[in-house]
């Protein structure tokens, strides 16, 4: 087996297979699912997520994103917009990860789909297909938890339920929403919706459990209680679910950020590293982020602790405000009061936006390349 395994073939997963192998290493990439996969995610890819994929040598023009500029914030019958404070794609994940695997595999990383991740423990895991031995583990297997690496997660805002559905817009409200982000805030959680390839639009969808449990625990329930909001209510007229049933999660650890001991040679990636509030639009970029340290650090033979060291540092404090901010917002009775003032006052919109984004420097393959120049080094002599 390789010196590296990859634990989830995901976008941070993937990210880090691709830059590891660009440098000269073979990583094993462990892949969970066998086919293409709808995923519970927002599908809003920030400027930093796109230099991330581009680092990583990953073309998005062929994908087809959706282009996002600008962002709106609705509540009851108040609506604010403003200009993102970059340009961002909208791109469904079952694309982009199945894109990005197959640019990892194309690099030279080696992708074995179907094989599930039953534990692990210092330089061992135990799979589907029998043990394998890796001085190094990425994990980067998302919400799935793995048997002795498990998140500690306590303190964080667990107690929502997530739904992600696909709608085709009439016409009109399919114009009316291209080129935005919207959130909908309603008593209880808040919506955000947005278009994707071919014009389709994601809707995603957080709700306390108790404003679940008031509209009878279904999916149909909870969409009727929160089309109470006009705004969200015109953009659903004579829409067509694509959905044959909405993906669901529950317990997100939203402000979930690792601190606590690994066994050596473990470094988590993604939102086994950490979770930001998913209004932010930044989980993508922060697990793109994780990969590029992740795949750093190996490189250069830096310790996991030191990895994790540094990614805290870089996210805790976006991680915090938007953590902050979604306490405040789940059924604040005063949003409305501040759509109100974001109207007066619209670039607070710009600045929490930027606020809550991790800094991305300028991203070459300078620092991916020691392995590979030793190994060229190496082999010539």
């Amino acid at each position: 087996m390789s010196e590296v395994v990859i634990v989830g073939g995901g976008l941070a997963g993937a990210a880090a297979g691709a830059l590891l192998a660009r440098a000269g290493i073979r990583p094993v990439v462990l892949e969970r699912e066998s086919q293409p996969k709808d995923k519970i995610c927002g599908e809003f890819l920030s400027v930093e997520a796109q230099a991330h994929l581009a680092a990583a040598g990953l073309d998005l023009e062929p994908l087809g994103g959706a282009r996002i500029g600008g962002v709106r914030l609705a509540a009851g019958r108040r609506l604010v917009e403003s200009p993102l404070p970059f340009p961002a794609l909208g791109l469904t994940r079952r694309r982009l990860d199945e894109a990005l695997l197959a640019h990892a595999a194309g690099e030279g990383a080696s992708v074995e789909r179907g094989v599930m991740v039953h534990s692990l423990g210092q330089g061992r895991l135990e799979t589907s297909r029998g043990p394998v031995s890796a001085p190094t583990i990425l994990l980067a297997s998302g919400k799935h938890e793995v048997r002795g690496a498990k998140r500690a997660a306590e303190g964080t805002l667990k107690g929502m339920v997530g739904f992600k559905s696909y709608f085709r817009l009439s016409g009109a409200q399919r114009a009316a929403l291209g080129g935005f982000v919207e959130v909908i805030l309603f008593q209880g959680g808040y919506a955000g919706l947005q278009l994707v390839e071919g014009g389709v639009a994601n809707l995603c969808l957080l709700a306390r459990r108790s404003r679940f449990d008031a509209a009878g625990r279904t999916w149909p329930g909870l969409l009727r209680a929160v089309l109470d909001e006009p705004h969200l209510a015109r953009r659903l007229a004579d829409a067509e679910e694509l959905s044959p049933r909405p993906l669901t999660i529950s317990d997100v650890p939203y402000g979930f950020l690792h601190a606590a001991p690994d066994p050596p040679g473990l470094y988590r990636l993604g939102d086994q590293a950490a979770v930001i509030p998913s209004f932010s639009g930044d989980g993508m970029s922060i697990a793109l982020h994780s990969a590029r340290l992740a795949a750093q650090a190996v490189l250069g033979g830096a310790h996991a602790r030191d990895y994790h060291a540094r990614l805290r540092r870089d996210i805790a404090g976006p991680l915090r405000l938007a953590t902050w901010l979604q306490r405040r917002a789940e059924g604040w009775p005063g949003r409305h009061a501040a759509l109100a003032g974001l109207k007066v006052f619209p670039g607070t919109i710009a600045r929490l936006a930027a606020w809550t984004r991790v800094p991305t420097p300028a991203l070459t393959r300078a620092g991916l390349q020691t392995r590979r120049d030793h190994r060229s080094h190496h082999n010539e002599n």
